[in-house]
């Protein structure tokens, strides 16, 4: 129900009539009164930018803008009166046109109009046109008025008045008023226009445009369409225009460059176009039927060339116009007279409150339909805005291409910037700085893998070689070549030849093979390249079947890698003759002489044999002169092949060679040879040998009971050795147990790890058989057993049988047990004895290695262990120096040795004579005068060598006492300057450590060590001592000369004692 109407003052009605229109509505009464009531307000409006003039009652007309801001300059709407109902409506910058049939009223728009004061409006003069109008469009200067499939264009009386009273020059009634169609377009019918403030544009019924330059009074475009133009709606410069045919299709026009493109998805019932008034998104344009609104994005850029696209729809409330579009709002007028506005649903996101915090999924998905606006709208901020609120890779990547399909490669590459595609960045920035846009577009195409459009932009650009090179890269070879024969001929043989690779690789030879052909250049700058080709068609006339050919040209190429491919070729075609032959001249000497094998061809591989290296090549010879029985060459091949197994069996079987497999098992012990050798030794009854055989192969069980029953075990212990388990020496022991040897039986237990049972046999032994011993002292020392060393120690000391060991035993038995102490203390007393017995270097050596092990052990060294080892050594260092020709040193050493000559009681009278011998060499007459003095003594003089005899008798007859006082160099603890072979100093009480090498005292600053034993020695003179002498004095181990380096840190050699345990 629209509305009630009351009649107060009637009692009933007679009549009631609706105009066609169904705008006013008729009442009469049984008084006879009339009534006549308005229903709806024609609706007419006109708009110039952001004003609006529209119909507010039948006889007033209001200018508004309802686009601005509130504030103190807003123009605010502006009622004027009218003295007719006016069926038509014009508005311009400064002129309004109100109009019925033929006349119309023209009204000048004063500023106190622009402040809501109708009293600024100036009427001006009236107008009648030839016709009755059906519409009329203003500019600031100019009126259009179209009646009757005719325009009249004509200048504004106010403009008129100004130029007269300007006197403005240059103005003629020409340019006053024009009627359309003139001339210079006959016999057509204008069917509809519009005017900007520079064109005015009219369609015709035959499908013409034209646009008509007011400033130069001239037609600047026309344009011939398939059908009739019935509308045209002209965005406000004119520079694109929408326009309807009579087939209700829709286009967009460029007057520019005369494109035209088709708006999409147009529906046929649309009643008008309005193009946004906003100024930053001026491709953007709405159609309105009935029912909708449709919002398309005209693109003038865009990677797929120019183009028009439906944004979305939004729905029209009913009977309501709409007049006017800004920045996503759509002002409609409505059948009362009233405007109102409503958003497009394609822009939405402008009237969200807030997008941040949004975080659930309903929410991320509005935004990203937010997102998708600001991509078909173009609005490249807004849409950044969104991604940062969405953060993710799928959205950025999404705003980033569509950016660069519009070519707003900037703003694309910041997009890419911020998700680090390096790789797109570095694209994009190569290209941004082409002007030519179909260049650019095409590479954009390319990015984009559209690259037949990609080829159509490059061709057309102003680089079409590009096209080629895009087609190359992608391997578009057909397309390639096409692109070649046109663009670039010489470039054919090159992508002839890539071409046929990749057929070849495909398997199409037949295609291959003529591409290979085409290919050849024939250039000497090509060489190379001709090669190639050359290759190609030698392996395509081989597939092909073309044999002959093929292998004759790879025969003739130097390339090693042609003929391996032209023989694979070949010996997958079982060609084998032709395929071992090319192998064989390319070098592949283990492939020929393969192919030569399933040929049969012996003769061929034998004369290959020597530059074959494929084991499973010479076994497959070997094995064929084997069934031809010649072993020799057979057993040849089989060494090559490193097939071991089969080289002992044809000795051992063919050609009755023991000694060469024998020499073969033990080089490369190979368990199957070795059981053959057994077998073979086994039936020479060479016991012994199949034994030794047997164990190398890992038949224990099988050597052990061959041993057993041919009284071989001791073999086969030996052979053993140290690869066997506890339970084979467990066997091997009670062999022997019952063989009654308890040496064997004790030695098999102990390494069987049966201590007990082990003494038990050694203690068995005779007390004379020192292996018995050693293995007990052995057995005690692993075993860590009281009870066990209790009985060794009683049989050693004599309580068992009756009989004293010799104290050595005693000494390694503490040694293995560990009993440091004990051990050195009878070091000490084993090395007097051996002393005694004049065995020096015997105690030597048992004296050095308890020191080691004491000093290993961080336990003090007993004093007379460390003296006695420093005279044995000084002894020992008389023969090295004596030796070298070095009298002084050998005298020095001999003096220190006389003075402890009771330790050498049994050689007391020569060390004596060859102190005297070699101090009087020396110089040292006074101590040589003293020692032979010594040796005239009763007890001594008659033991006298008879050589040396008289030599001594005259040194005491005729004494010289003169001697050198022996040099003196500084105590290394406190600097006393003291003789060169005294070890105690008198001023700090220190006992020196002595030098290694002479027997004198360290010297601070020039100590070195041997590097075996680690015993301190004067750096120079074990430098001197390593020109005639190869190992140290103290461990006789070999010393490097390089090896020997000055030691920096002296404390630990000085003060030896620091970190022993008492």
């Amino acid at each position: 129900m629209f509305a009630i109407i009351n009649l107060d003052d009637e009692r009933s009605l007679d009549r009631m009539e609706w105009t066609d229109d169904g705008q006013l509505l008729a009442i009469t009464s049984t008084k006879g009164n009339l009534y006549v009531y308005l229903t709806s307000l024609p609706m007419l409006a006109a708009t110039q930018q952001t004003r609006i003039a529209h119909l507010t009652s039948l006889l007033e007309v209001t200018i508004e803008d309802n686009i601005q801001q509130p504030g103190p300059d807003t123009e605010q709407p502006a009622t004027i009166s009218v003295d007719v109902e006016p069926s038509y409506l014009g508005l311009g910058p400064y002129h309004l046109a109100v109009g019925m049939n033929n006349r119309a009223w023209f009204y000048l728009l004063g500023d106190n109009v622009h402040h809501g004061y109708s009293g600024g409006l100036e009427q001006l003069k009236d107008r009648e046109y030839l016709g009755t109008v059906h519409s009329i469009k203003l500019n600031a200067d100019y009126a259009a008025a179209h009646f009757e499939d005719k325009i009249q264009l004509h200048m504004h009386l106010s403009v008129i008045k100004n130029q007269i009273e300007g006197e403005t020059s240059g103005t003629t009634d020409e340019r006053e008023s024009k009627l359309f169609p003139d001339k210079d377009v006959n016999q057509t019918h204008i069917t509809c226009h519009d005017m900007t403030q520079e064109f005015l544009i009219f369609g015709t019924d035959n499908g013409g445009l034209y646009y008509f330059y007011i400033e130069d009074w001239q037609y600047v475009n026309e344009f011939r369409h398939s059908y009739g133009v019935r509308k045209l709606f002209p965005d406000p410069s004119g520079t694109r225009l929408v326009f309807i045919d009579e087939k209700k299709d829709g286009y967009v026009y460029n007057p520019v460059n005369d494109l035209l493109v088709e708006v999409p998805d147009f529906s046929p019932y649309i009643k008008g176009v309005l193009w946004e008034m906003w100024a930053l998104d001026r491709g953007v344009f709405i159609a309105y039927d009935e029912e909708k609104i449709y919002t398309y994005m005209y693109s003038k850029e865009h990677v797929m060339g120019t183009r028009c696209d439906l944004v979305g729809t939004t729905k029209l409330p009913y009977g309501q116009i709409p007049i006017m579009l800004h920045n996503g709002e759509v002002t409609l007028q409505t059948q009362s007279g009233k405007l109102v506005t409503i958003a497009l649903d394609t822009h939405s996101y402008l009237f969200i409150d807030t997008i941040e915090g949004k975080t659930t999924k309903e929410e991320r998905a509005s935004l990203n339909s937010c997102l998708d606006q600001c991509i078909a709208l173009k609005r490249w901020k807004d849409g950044w805005i969104f991604c940062q609120q969405l953060n993710a890779k799928e959205y950025w990547l999404k705003l980033g291409y569509a950016s660069f399909k519009c070519l707003d490669i900037d703003f694309a590459i910041r997009v890419f910037r911020e998700q680090g595609d390096v790789g797109m960045v570095a694209s994009l920035m190569q290209i941004r700085h082409l002007e030519d846009r179909n260049l650019l577009s095409g590479y954009l195409a390319m990015y984009l893998g559209e690259f037949n459009l990609a080829q159509d932009l490059f061709l057309a650009s102003s680089k079409p070689l590009s096209a080629l090179e895009m087609r190359r890269d992608l391997l578009h070879w057909d397309s390639a070549l096409q692109l070649a024969k046109a663009l670039a001929p010489e470039q054919i043989p090159y992508i002839s030849k890539e071409y046929a690779q990749q057929l070849e690789f495909t398997g199409d030879y037949m295609t291959a093979l003529a591409h290979y052909e085409k290919g050849i250049t024939r250039q000497e700058i090509d060489k190379d390249h001709d090669e190639v080709c050359a290759a190609g068609v030698a392996r395509m006339s081989i597939r092909m079947g073309d044999i002959r050919r093929g292998v004759g040209m790879a025969s003739k190429m130097p390339s090693r890698v042609l003929k391996k491919e032209c023989a694979s070729i070949l010996e997958s075609m079982k060609q084998w003759q032709e395929a071992a032959l090319l192998y064989e001249q390319g070098g592949f000497y283990d492939k020929a002489a393969s192919v030569y094998i399933r040929s049969k061809n012996w003769t061929k591989v034998g004369e290959l044999l020597h530059h074959i290296t494929s084991p499973k090549i010479h076994i497959q010879y070997a094995k064929a002169k084997e069934a031809d029985g010649r072993y020799k060459e057979a057993a040849e091949a089989y060494k090559q092949a490193k097939d071991w197994d089969n080289v002992i069996r044809i000795n051992l079987e063919f050609l009755q060679n023991p000694e060469e497999a024998v020499k073969i098992v033990r080089e490369v012990q190979s368990v199957e040879g070795a059981k053959m050798v057994a077998r073979f030794f086994q039936k020479l009854n060479d016991y012994g040998s199949a034994i030794q055989f047997l164990v190398m192969s890992k038949c224990n069980d099988e050597a052990f009971q061959l041993a057993q029953q041919h009284n071989q075990m001791e073999i086969y212990a030996d052979i053993i050795g140290p690869d066997a388990t506890p339970e084979d020496y467990q066997s091997i022991a009670l062999f022997f147990e019952n063989e009654k040897n308890h040496f064997l039986s004790g030695k098999f237990f102990l390494l069987s790890g049966q201590f007990n049972r082990a003494m038990k046999h050694f203690l068995r032994c005779d007390g004379e058989n020192s292996q018995a011993i050693e293995l007990a002292i052995e057995t005690v020392g692993r075993a860590n057993d009281d009870q066990l060393t209790h009985e060794l120690v009683n049989f050693l000391m004599g309580d068992t049988d009756g009989v004293p060991k010799d104290a050595k035993y005693l000494f390694r038995l503490y040694m293995a047990l560990k009993q440091w102490r004990e051990a050195g203390r009878t070091a000490i007393i084993i090395a007097r004895e051996e002393q005694s017995a004049g065995n020096y270097r015997n105690a030597h050596d048992v004296l050095f290695s308890m020191y080691q092990e004491l000093k290993q052990q961080k336990i003090k060294i007993p004093t007379e262990m460390a003296n006695n080892l420093m005279i044995l050594h000084s002894y020992i260092l008389v023969k090295i120096h004596v030796k070298r020709g070095d009298h002084l040193k050998g005298a020095r050493m001999l003096i220190r040795v006389a003075n402890n000559i009771s330790k050498f009681p049994s050689h007391i009278v020569p060390i004596l004579t060859s102190t005297v011998i070699e101090c009087h060499r020396a110089g040292l007459k006074n101590s040589s005068f003293s020692y032979a003095a010594m040796l005239m003594r009763p007890e001594y003089r008659n033991q006298i060598d008879l050589k040396y005899k008289k030599k001594i008798e005259s040194i005491v007859r005729k004494p010289d006492k003169t001697e050198e006082e022996e040099p003196c160099t500084p105590c290394p603890y406190c600097g006393f300057q003291l003789a060169e072979t005294e070890l105690l100093c008198p001023e700090c009480k220190g006992n020196i450590p002595y030098c290694i090498i002479t027997g004198r005292h360290l010297v601070k600053e020039d100590m070195s060590a041997c590097p075996s034993c680690d015993f301190p020695a004067i750096f120079s003179e074990y430098i001197r001592l390593m020109e005639t002498e190869e190992n140290c004095p103290m461990c006789s181990e070999k010393v490097i000369k390089q090896n020997l380096q000055k030691v920096s840190d002296t404390h630990k050699y000085l003060n030896p004692e620091e970190g022993i345990t008492e």
